[in-house]
C-alpha cells in the first residue's frame, strides 16, 4: 500500500473535502441564489422548520435564537400528572416571562403552594378546580375550563386540580425568565423544615402527629381524591374572596375580522391582572398578523395549534424567519416589528403575552396612513395606489 504524505492528506482533509460538499450540496433556489446545503437527513425536521433550514433572502445578520419547542423540555413526572418548562435557561433571549406546561390526571393534585413570581394560566384542555386565600383572609373557590384564565398575585397561595375524566392541561407563566418551577415554596415542604414542638405550637395539638410527615417528592403533583359535596359546601360558605383570579377570555373584549379573532385581557378587564397581559390570537389559512410591534414590552408566544412563521425585524439590517408548530414557543425582544403567517391548511392559534398591565400593538399600516404622504412616498419611492391603499383604522388581521 502506497504511503500518503502528510501534505497529500491536509489537501484532501481540507481542499478535497471542500471540493465534495460543493458538488454534492450546492444548490438553486426558486430565486437563482446559489447556497450550500448541510446533507440533513431528517426530512421531518426539514419539513417543519422550512424557513430555518432554508431562509429567505430578507433573513439577514446574528439575531439569536427566538424559538423553543415544549416537546424539547424536559418533563418531571409524578403519582398525580407531569410538568415541563422553558425559561431562560431553555431559551436564552426570554427574559421577561418563563413558562411551564402541566397536566394533571384526574383527582391529581398541584400541591398548595406559592411563589415570588405572578402566576397567569391558560386551560388548554379539560377542567380544574382553582383555590386561593386573598390578602384580607378571605377564599376563592372555582372551577376553570378550556379557554379560562387565572391569575395569581406574587405571594398568594394556591392549588390546582384535575377534575376531567381524562384530566387537564394547562399553560403557566411566571412574570420573570428566570422563574424555576422546582423553586416554588411547597406546604410539605416548609412542614419537613419546621421543628415539630414548633409545630405544636403553631397548631397547639400533640408533637406525635407530626411524625408521618410525607417527603416534599411525593406530593408536588400527586395523586387525590375529588370531594365535589364538601366543594359545594364551601363555595358557598367560603368564596366571598372580591378578587375575581378566573376570567373567561372568550367572552370579552373581541376584535373580530374576515381573516381572524383576537381575545384580548389585560388589567383593564382581567382586573386582578396587573403583571401580566395578553391576546389570543386566532388565524385563518393564508392570512397573517399584520406588520406591527409592541411598545410596552417583549412578547412571548405559545402556540397553541396550527402552524406558521414569523418574521422579525431588529433594526440595523439583521431579520431573522422562525417556524412554529403546535406546543412551540416563540420570543420577540421589545419593539422589534414582525409578523405571523399561518401557513397550514387549518387555523393557526396561539397566545401572545408580556409582562406589563395593559395590551398595546402600533400597526405599521395605520402609522403610514396618518403620517403626510408626500413624507411616505419620499421615504419609500412608492406611488398613489400604495398611499390610496393605506388604511387608517387598525385591521390586525388580513
Amino acid at each position: 500500500m502506497k504511503k500518503i504524505s502528510r501534505r497529500t492528506f491536509l489537501m484532501l482533509a481540507t481542499g478535497g473535502a471542500t471540493a465534495f460538499i460543493t458538488k454534492k450540496f450546492l444548490i438553486d433556489r426558486p430565486h437563482k441564489e446559489k447556497i450550500y446545503k448541510f446533507p440533513i437527513k431528517n426530512i421531518p425536521l426539514i419539513n417543519e422548520k422550512p424557513d430555518m433550514i432554508n431562509p429567505p433572502t430578507t433573513d439577514s445578520g446574528t439575531l439569536p435564537n427566538l424559538r423553543f419547542a415544549f416537546d424539547d423540555a424536559h418533563i418531571r413526572k409524578s403519582t398525580g400528572g407531569w410538568t415541563r418548562q422553558i425559561t431562560k435557561r431553555e431559551l436564552a433571549i426570554s427574559n421577561t416571562i418563563a413558562g411551564v406546561n402541566m397536566r394533571l390526571y384526574k383527582g391529581g393534585i398541584r400541591e398548595l403552594h406559592w411563589h415570588k413570581e405572578a402566576e397567569w394560566a391558560y386551560m388548554l384542555y379539560g377542567k380544574a378546580r382553582i383555590t386561593a386565600i386573598d390578602i384580607k383572609g378571605k377564599w376563592f373557590i372555582k372551577d376553570v375550563n378550556v379557554g379560562d384564565l387565572w391569575y395569581f398575585p406574587p405571594g398568594i397561595p394556591h392549588s390546582i386540580q384535575g377534575l376531567s375524566k381524562d384530566g387537564c392541561e394547562f399553560l403557566l407563566v411566571f412574570d420573570n425568565g428566570n422563574f424555576d418551577e422546582e423553586s416554588t415554596f411547597l406546604l410539605s415542604d416548609w412542614f419537613k423544615h419546621i421543628p415539630i414542638d414548633i409545630l405544636a405550637k403553631n397548631f397547639n395539638t400533640r408533637k406525635e402527629i407530626f411524625k408521618n410527615l410525607p417527603s416534599p417528592e411525593k406530593k408536588y403533583i400527586f395523586s387525590g381524591e375529588i370531594n365535589n359535596k364538601i366543594y359545594y359546601k364551601n363555595i358557598k360558605m367560603t368564596q366571598n374572596s372580591r378578587y375575581k383570579f378566573s376570567y373567561k377570555l372568550m367572552n370579552n373584549n373581541i376584535i373580530k375580522t374576515k381573516k381572524g379573532e383576537i381575545y384580548i385581557a389585560d388589567s383593564s378587564t382581567f382586573h386582578i391582572s396587573k403583571n401580566i397581559s395578553a391576546a389570543l390570537v386566532l388565524l385563518e389559512p393564508g392570512s397573517i398578523r399584520e406588520l406591527h410591534w409592541h411598545p410596552n414590552n417583549d412578547e412571548w408566544q405559545y402556540y397553541i395549534s396550527g402552524q406558521g412563521r414569523m418574521g422579525v425585524f431588529a433594526s440595523s439590517g439583521q431579520a431573522r424567519t422562525f417556524d412554529f408548530k403546535s406546543r412551540d414557543v416563540g420570543y420577540v425582544p421589545f419593539a422589534m416589528g414582525h409578523y405571523i403567517q399561518n401557513t397550514g391548511p387549518e387555523r393557526l392559534i396561539f397566545l401572545e403575552i408580556f409582562n406589563s398591565n395593559y395590551y398595546a400593538d402600533i400597526s405599521l399600516n395605520q402609522w403610514l396612513a396618518v403620517t403626510p404622504p408626500y413624507l411616505v412616498q419620499q421615504h419609500l419611492n412608492l406611488n398613489n395606489e400604495f398611499i390610496e391603499n393605506l388604511n387608517r383604522k387598525k385591521c390586525p388581521i388580513i
